[in-house]
């Protein structure tokens, strides 16, 4: 049967309608394949994003302590010092660690960025070298910005006119009796700032009143006068540094940002004045200065030039990375848990190496010590040192960190308290202050760690704690910065 070509109006229509249908289906059909990775595609449920590893870079010079679980203390009560070392269990998270102490040659890279700062400064300055080039005011475009230094602008040390040496040498002085030529230390002053995020948080200084108090049957007073107290510093007439603590009323989040000013050149007298009727002029002289002594730690640092150190070392880096830092945290002192928590090692072992079954627990199998500390009664030499040695000469514990025990003994973050880490928190514990100015001297002792070269075996254990005022430098106690990581990630349950 031959089929009819021609067909009715009606019959066409119908057709019409049933290919329009079915260029519907296909098009929701094809919206769907196109929505495969959208919310659609499971039944418009919120699904958010898996997270995503930071891949962070190993920082120079650090190892990776990873997070963990250790009893820190003593669980009985010290037989040779008599002395009660608090125990508690607690956990901590991952973070980055010098493997070594800072060393002079470290820490004399601070020294020289201050002075190159205040020479910088004064090239810049009218006074002495007027020239506007060591100082960046303007950008590419000619608008006003923040002054500046001009760091890439090098300090012609080699053949400065008249007006730039004069401006060099203004940082240095002659001893005015051998007229040895010398850095002025008192000049040598760093300032910084550090906005304080945790007492920002804190609900009682919330900006907006409402949200100082959640119970709604007991509202916060909306007229209620919160006090700040904030940490101020600043450089008087006659070149001293003015250091207060001011207490205001809330006003703005510029209250939670603390401004510290610290002459950062260490205090290389330390060798005598620990030292009464002893002949150190020698250390005083060139520890710190010699380049003999590069690879040694720094010493005659306080606490308080300890963090001055960390704040200019971060800066250092964010400046490096430009803008790869927005989750890179920033190099801080450790917490005095989570110093012994890397001192033990992964083991958590008393000391920083392998725990021995008997015989003496600072000798290896060869009759070698394992850290430079004082072995016997006036006997500073049996482990092959006099004073401190230079860092890394031990051998590393199972974190891979060098002089966890001796050499020189380590400046914490933590405020000292008798209780110790009773009075902390198990996860991730810390007892911070900083003291004002006018507190009580007792309020600023940091505690210390690790003992040094002139201590014995007890004081180097991992466990024991003693203390030292942060303003107090000593040829016996050095430090090494931390950092924490900037991403945690979840593991494996560990069975029993």
């Amino acid at each position: 049967m031959k089929s009819n070509a021609i067909q009715s109006p009606r019959r066409r229509a119908g057709l019409r309608s049933l290919l329009w249908a079915a260029l519907a289906v296909v098009a929701v059909g094809l919206g769907s394949c196109a929505s495969g990775k959208g919310v659609m595609a499971n039944g418009g449920e919120v699904t958010g994003k898996r997270s995503q590893s930071i891949g962070e870079p190993v920082p120079y010079g650090m190892v990776e302590v990873k997070r963990g679980f250790l009893n820190v203390g003593l669980e009985q009560t010290d037989t040779l010092w008599g002395r009660n070392i608090p125990a508690r269990a607690i956990s901590v998270d991952g973070f980055w660690m010098d493997q070594t102490e800072v060393t002079n040659s470290m820490y004399r890279e601070f020294v020289n960025y201050v002075r190159d700062s205040i020479i910088r400064e004064r090239l810049a300055d009218p006074a002495f070298g007027g020239d506007e080039t060591f100082k960046i005011e303007v950008d590419r475009n000619g608008d006003p910005v923040t002054p500046h230094l001009n760091w890439s602008k090098p300090i012609p040390w080699r053949k400065p006119s008249e007006d730039q040496e004069r401006a060099i040498m203004s940082v240095y002085k002659r001893h005015p009796i051998d007229g040895t030529l010398m850095l002025d230390a008192a000049q040598l002053n760093y300032r910084y700032e550090v906005f304080d995020y945790e007492k920002a948080a804190l609900r009682k200084y919330r900006l907006n009143p409402t949200e100082r108090s959640l119970d709604t049957d007991n509202p916060a007073d909306p007229d209620q006068v919160v006090m700040i107290s904030k940490d101020t510093a600043y450089i008087d007439d006659n070149g001293n540094i003015v250091r207060q603590t001011i207490e205001r009323p809330l006003s703005s989040l510029y209250d939670f940002l603390n401004t510290y000013i610290v002459n950062v050149y260490p205090d290389t007298t330390c060798w005598v004045n620990d030292f009464t009727n002893a002949n150190n002029g020698i250390y005083m002289k060139l520890y710190f200065s010699s380049p003999a002594y590069n690879d040694y730690p720094v010493v005659g640092v306080t606490w308080e030039q300890a963090e001055a150190f960390c704040n200019w070392r971060t800066d250092y880096l964010l400046k490096g990375l430009g803008a790869q830092a927005r989750y890179i945290q920033r190099y801080r002192l450790p917490t005095e848990i989570e110093w012994e928590y890397a001192a033990r090692g992964k083991e958590g072992n008393p000391f920083p190496w392998e725990k021995k079954e008997e015989g003496d627990d600072t000798k290896n199998s060869q009759g070698c010590f394992y850290a430079n500390f004082k072995p016997d009664r006036g006997n500073y030499t049996e482990d092959g040192n006099l004073i401190t040695s230079r860092v890394s000469t031990y051998g590393a514990n199972s974190n891979g960190l060098y002089d966890m025990a001796g050499n020189v003994a380590e400046w914490t973050s933590t405020v000292y308290t008798e209780a110790g880490v009773n009075a902390m928190a198990d996860l991730n514990p810390q007892l911070d202050y900083r003291a004002a100015l006018e507190d009580p001297y007792v309020l600023k002792r940091k505690s210390v760690r690790g003992g040094s070269w002139k201590d014995p075996v007890s004081y180097i254990r991992s466990a024991w704690r003693t203390w030292e005022y942060q303003n107090q430098p000593r040829s016996y106690i050095g430090f090494r910065c931390v950092r924490s990581k900037a991403s945690t990630e979840t593991g494996r349950q560990r069975r029993k």
